[in-house]
Order: structure tokens, then sequence, then C-alpha cells
């Protein structure tokens, strides 16, 4: 190598020295700018691991059901979460008014509580995409006279959730109405106006279309007199700020159609109810005593057997659960023949929940399990629908009720009396004092009506073969069954088909 290229090649690693020494600086700088950057909202997060919920517990946002929190917005909350990788954590707010001002605060990060997008809540949140469509629907009493105008309310005790959508739309009716008054309450939900409504404690109320849908059969008297609201939109609140990036995953988890099919499988799941069992239901059930229930009564023999159980009540709980399909499931989880969750599952060694034979022996260990956590104190039969009710809402809701029949002067040992303080785990001013809060009590009260009319059909259904083998058929004395299951049983000797 010449002198000349020496000097030139060292001039060629000097500049890459350079370079190099630029381009880490370069690193180096960029890495400080980086640390130096805010998070945002989104990554804040997903840094600690969770999202707060605001919202109130009730029928139609969240509560403790048998194997932990359910409910409508908690179901499709939960799956967000899931969404962003984190846990949903909830923050209760009772005032509608404090919930939305307390979004994007240290208290939470948004509000889910079926809030309808109103004008006057836009000035202070942003809402995600709408999920679900309500009407204001004015109530009245069966037997008074039936409002056809707003007029009509002149002079009339209408009560109202205060801070609600409901006396939002008050304020703007009174512009054009004058003469319209009305009260606003900040402890009470939908479902306790409209039982005030049907008491006669009140004249009117205003409610969502969805919670009267719920709630009409249970209070008959409360009656819908006309919309006093056009369609609302109902969604989520977000605070307002400049970073869009958890507004971002919002609208993405809303545009998935996985998320639309949750959301349809959740206005299916919770806006519905058991109800107790008509007669239509009663002759598909006959039917399939001879369709279906001989391929599993083997099975459920064995299974209540193993566990000390009536096999006959194991039969009517199995088919209240799944109308003895071992393929059943619900979009919450539970699947199969007992409709078990996958924690049940686990606890009760059932490996496949589709499995009927892993299912049934599971679901009879899982009720024998709760059986034997009644107090031994509480005769039978009482011990027995006890356990049916928790095994539908969870032992702790039917705790809670134990303690409001004693509050009550009740007995807590009876279930007549208990059944009628399950009700009352779905008011309000009940359930905001109990351990475990809001539970769909009337659900349980039917869920065990139901298993005890399927019983009675099945006993009588078995009591007249073992009759007919024998010789020794005697006409039974329908007045002994319920009038639902009396014109049931008199359809078994008919040709039935798979139904």
């Amino acid at each position: 190598m010449t002198k000349a290229h020496a000097i030139q090649f060292g001039k060629t690693l000097l500049r890459a020295a350079k370079l190099a020494s630029f381009a880490t600086v370069c690193v180096v700088l960029t890495g400080l700018l980086e640390q130096s950057r805010e998070p945002t909202a989104l990554e804040r997060i997903q840094a600690k691991g969770e999202i707060r919920m605001i919202s109130r517990n009730g029928p139609t946002t969240y509560y403790e059901g048998a194997e932990g929190y359910t409910g409508f917005e908690y179901a499709i909350a939960n799956a967000f979460a899931r969404h962003l990788g984190v846990k949903l954590r909830i923050v209760e707010e009772e005032d509608l008014g404090m919930m939305i001002n307390a979004v994007g605060s240290e208290i939470g990060d948004f509000a889910a509580a079926g809030l309808s997008i109103t004008e006057q809540r836009l000035h202070k949140v942003q809402f995600s995409p709408a999920y679900f469509e309500v009407t204001q629907k004015l109530i009245y009493r069966a037997g008074d006279v039936q409002p056809k105008s707003v007029e009509d309310l002149y002079g009339k005790r209408l009560v109202v959730i205060g801070n609600s959508s409901h006396s939002e739309n008050l304020i703007r009716l009174k512009r054009d109405y004058p003469g319209l008054e009305w009260e606003e309450r900040y402890d009470l939900e939908m479902m306790d106006l409209l039982e005030m409504v049907h008491n006669g404690e009140v004249d009117h109320t205003i409610v969502d279309s969805n919670a009267y849908e719920i709630n009409n059969t249970l209070f008959p008297k409360a009656r819908e007199a006309f919309d006093i609201s056009g369609t609302e939109q109902v969604a989520w609140a977000f605070p307002k700020m400049k970073d869009e990036s958890l507004m971002r995953e919002v609208k993405a988890f809303f545009a998935r159609e996985q998320t639309q099919r949750l959301i349809a499988d959740a206005k299916e799941e919770f806006y519905g109810h058991v109800g107790k069992l008509d007669y239509a239901g009663s002759i598909v059930f006959t039917g399939r005593l001879d369709s279906r229930l001989p391929k599993w009564r083997d099975m459920l023999e064995a299974a209540a057997v193993e566990s000390n159980l009536d096999w006959q009540l194991l039969a009517a709980l199995s088919y209240q659960e799944s109308h003895w399909n071992p393929r059943a499931v619900s979009y919450t989880g539970v699947k199969g023949f007992m409709m078990l969750t996958l924690p049940t599952a686990k606890e009760m060694g059932v490996k496949n929940r589709l499995n009927a034979e892993q299912s049934i022996f599971g679901g009879a260990r899982y009720f024998r399990s709760i059986y034997d956590r009644i107090p031994e104190r509480i005769s039978e039969p009482d011990r027995t629908w006890l356990a049916l009710a928790a095994y539908n809402i969870g032992l702790g809701h039917v705790e809670d009720a134990r303690i409001l029949t004693e509050h009550h002067g009740g007995d807590p040992d009876k279930w007549q009396d208990v059944r009628e303080n399950l009700l009352l785990l779905s008011k309000r001013k009940y359930y905001k004092f109990t351990r475990h809060g809001y539970a769909r009590g009337w659900e349980a009260v039917s869920y065990v009506q139901n298993i005890r009319n399927f019983y009675s059909i099945i006993a009588w259904n078995e009591k007249n073969r073992a009759q007919r083998v024998a010789q020794t058929y005697v006409e039974p004395d329908y007045a002994e069954f319920s009038p639902v299951v009396a014109e049931a049983v008199k359809t078994i000797a008919a040709p039935t088909i798979e139904l």
C-alpha cells in the first residue's frame, strides 16, 4: 500500500468512526425521547393491567351470578377488557350525574349503565358506538284513566330517576308544557318505579323500553301509556380528550363481527327470563318424556345413586337446564346436559362438558355439594327447593334472601318465606344492603317452580307406568297437581312426536 493509499484509508476509517458515533448518538437520543414521551391513554390502561368501568349494580348492568359477576353491560365490557388484554374492574356509583362527571378521572376510565346518548351528556363526554336502542315509556296504573298526552300528567305524581335521560327529556318537554311537574329519586331502579306504580304509590313514572319488557310480567298493573320520547341510542361514556388511542380501540372492538354476535346473544340472555311453566311448555315437556328421557334415564338413575339424590328430581333439573340436550351451549360459556360452567366442571372432575355421561354425573355431584351446604336443620322439601334456587343464582344470594326473610319476621328455613324475599333481591332499596347485591330473584323463584312442575309430571308418569305394568292402573286425582300439570299429564297417553 502506497503512502497516499494509507492516508486515504485512514480518512475513510475516521469517517466511518464518526458516522458510527453519530448513529449511536441518534439511537441514544431516540431512546431518551421515547422514554420522555407521555404514554397514551391506552398504554396507561394496559400498563396498569385493568380498565375501570363505572356502573351501578342492577338488572340491566351487572350483578353477582352463581359463578361470579354477570349481566348485560358486564358481558360486553368484560369482552372489551379481554380485547385490550387487561382485567375489568367495576367502580360502583348510583347517581347517574356523578357517574358521568367521574368518567376519565381517578375514579374510572368509562361508564356503562344503560346510558342514553343525550345532548346534555355530549357536552361532558364522548360515546362509544351505540349497542342498544330504547324508547322512554310513560307508565300508568291499570284501572286509572290512561293518559293520552303530556297535558294529562298535569296535577299527577310523576317520579323518575334523578340525572337520567328521563329527567333531561322532561326538562325539554316543560318548555312546551309549563304545567308539567315531577319528582326525581336517586336511590331507585326502574324496576322499583314500576312497582310503585303497580302498588298505587305514585301515579306515573318513565322507564326505558327494555326495563319495561323485563319487568312488566312482575308488575302487571304497571301499564304502558305511550312513548314519551323518540328512539334513543345507548352507549358507553368516555372522557373527551385529544388522545384518541382508547377510542380507536373501542370503535375497533364494536366493529368486530364477534362483538356484534356477543351483543345479540347478551340481549337474548339478559332481556328474557325463565317465566312460569305454561300449558304449551308442559305439552312440549310431556312429549319429550317419551322421545328423550328414555335415552338418558339409566345415566340419571346411576348418577342419582352415586350422589344420593332422587333421580326424578335430577331429571327435572336437567330438563330445566338443557331440555335433555347434551350439546346445549350458552354464549356465557355454560355447556352440556347440566349446563356447567368451566370452573364448576373442573371442580367436579368433568373433562368434556359436552359428554352427556360426564355432565350428568358432574352436575349431580355439584347439586349435591350445594345441597350439603344448606343447613342440616332445614327439613324437606324446603332444603331441596333452597338448593335448587342456589343452583340457579348462587348460594350467596340465597343466604342474602334468608337474612332478609329473618329480618322481615319470616322463617329463613321455609322456602315459602324465603321465596318472597328472593323477589326483593331485584329491588335496589333491599339489595344495596346485602352482601352479594342484585340478583334476578324472580328468575330463581320461577326456576324452582318449573322444576317442581317437571318433577310432578315425571313422578305421575312413573306412577302411571308402574300401575300399567302391574295392571292396577287407577285414574289419578288431578286435583293433587297444579292446573298446568293436570292438563299436561292428560296428554302423556296421546301419541307424541319428537320435539
